[in-house]
């Protein structure tokens, strides 16, 4: 797309005499070692990942080209994947505000485009049983309420988008007979204490019955777990927004940003945007220097992923896929997996630490060896599509929903830790209700406090503590594969 294409984004087709739209076409090539712990930016409108979700969603939505001017607006949304979007939704929907989202790069760029297309009923990285260490019984069945009326937030945004919906709830599938009593505990808890009916297999009911995972110890059965294609909702939920009078700018990084008697002053390439209010929803694409309230509040941290060719009939019954359900095991590093529509083996789990290692061929090879350990059959298959992405993990595995000034018109919604699909369309609902003035009704934990910094806040507080994240990370790596494979 020209240069006069992407600066005129309504044009007029002179045999219809009617209005076009545009989709606002990459400015930048895709980088594979980005990396938001280094990067002062994350692009100015790079090309998408090279993801199956982007390759196979169709030809990406009209939008609303990016920021050439400057402007004035009530609501500045950062961020235009799931979360942003949501946002914007439901901005429109619930409290007629039309919200301007800003987008450094292509639409829903980063984490929506890249993850497993899993929406299970979890907000963050924690157990229900750890809920209740941490905040007691009487908030950790409020927070599973929360994460119920999630689930029904994303079944309603998700019900006139065609985005391939696989539903029939979450297998988590033992990896090793040792995990089979934890699993057990749980399971009795949900059921007894949050009456969340999961239910333990035993390991020949798993493979003769649901998947062929060689691996399978066992499994606990969630009753909520939809998966879907992560490109054609990210799609969707981009149409609906501007449907409702949204508008998305690509190629609009924040570059800039000021606050000057409560208004905030948007630095973008294009011209500066002035905005009473700001909610950020950059996920594991949140760059270092967007602004103080979020320097080193999260640990991003790379998840590959890969699609295989399609299965032939006989790999199928090799395989013994008789679930499309969306799985994991229940590895700390753990696996995501499931059988797609068209009968292609998509699968995910941790990779690189680093950006720089990130394209390194040596975590493909290790997800096939993963794909080939679970099924025998799959071993050297044709792998059509690798990518990696970055995941926002909070540091104590819990996302927030909080304006973490009073005295500042500003919100975000981050922290997922890998469970963003269905939850960031709860944070949108959520981010949305703080923007519009309701926020203080909101009573869990994960919406009373900031995002924590680690542990030794001095330290965090110094630009030269990102390579000393990143040498723990490495070190809690090697621990979990010993716990994982070993202990």
């Amino acid at each position: 797309m020209d240069s006069t294409v992407e600066k005129e984004r309504v044009v007029l087709d002179r045999a219809s005499n009617k209005q076009i739209e545009k989709t606002t076409a990459a400015k930048e090539n895709y980088d594979p070692a980005y990396d938001p712990l280094v990067a002062k930016t994350p692009g100015h409108g790079a090309e998408y990942a090279p993801t199956y979700w982007v390759g196979t969603a169709g030809e990406p939505p009209a939008d609303d080209g990016p920021i050439l001017s400057d402007v004035d607006v009530d609501v500045v949304i950062i961020g235009s994947g799931f979360t942003g979007l949501s946002t914007a939704i439901h901005l429109a929907e619930q409290y007629g505000i039309k919200a301007t989202v800003l987008e450094a790069n292509r639409a829903s760029w980063g984490c929506s485009t890249r993850n497993g297309g899993q929406a299970q009923c979890a907000s963050g990285r924690l157990k229900r049983s750890q809920w209740i260490q941490r905040w007691g019984l009487d908030t950790a069945i409020r927070m599973h309420e929360e994460c119920l009326d999630g689930m029904e937030t994303f079944k309603g945004l998700i019900k006139d988008i065609d985005c391939e919906p696989q539903p029939g709830g979450h297998l988590y599938v033992a990896h090793r007979a040792k995990v089979m009593p934890t699993l057990e505990k749980e399971a009795k808890l949900l059921r007894q204490t949050f009456n969340y009916d999961a239910q333990i297999l035993d390991a020949e009911t798993v493979k003769k019955q649901f998947v062929g995972d060689q691996e399978a110890a066992g499994a606990m059965h969630e009753p909520e777990g939809i998966g879907i294609h992560a490109g054609k909702l990210a799609f969707g939920y981009l149409k609906k927004a501007r449907a409702l009078g949204a508008t998305v700018h690509p190629a609009s990084p924040v570059i800039g940003w000021e606050t000057r008697n409560g208004i905030h002053y948007l630095k973008t390439p294009g011209g500066i945007v002035k905005a009473r209010a700001v909610g950020v929803a950059t996920g594991g694409y949140t760059s270092q220097g967007l602004h103080g309230q979020l320097k080193n509040r999260l640990l991003p941290i790379l998840s590959n992923s890969m699609v295989t060719r399609p299965l032939t009939e006989s790999e199928i019954e090799a395989c013994n896929f008789r679930t499309n359900q969306v799985i994991t095991d229940t590895r700390v590093l753990r696996h995501y997996y499931r059988l797609l529509p068209d009968n292609r083996v998509q699968i995910g789990t941790r990779s690189a630490i680093t950006g720089k290692s990130a394209p390194d061929k040596i975590y493909e090879d290790m997800l096939k060896a993963d794909l080939a350990r679970k099924f025998p059959a799959l071993n050297n298959i044709q792998v059509d599509y690798s990518w990696w992405g970055w995941v926002d993990v909070s540091h104590d595995m819990m996302p927030r929903i909080y304006q973490p000034n009073a005295n500042q018109s500003i919100y975000y919604a981050l922290g997922y830790g890998g469970n963003g699909v269905m939850y960031s369309a709860q944070a949108g609902k959520r981010l949305a209700q703080w923007i519009a003035g309701e926020g203080k009704d909101l009573n869990l934990p994960i919406f009373q406090s900031k995002l924590p910094f680690p542990n030794i806040q001095e330290m965090v507080e110094s630009e030269a503590f990102a390579p000393f994240r990143r040498l723990g990370q490495r070190f809690l790596y090697r621990w979990y594969h010993l716990k994982d494979e070993v202990l």
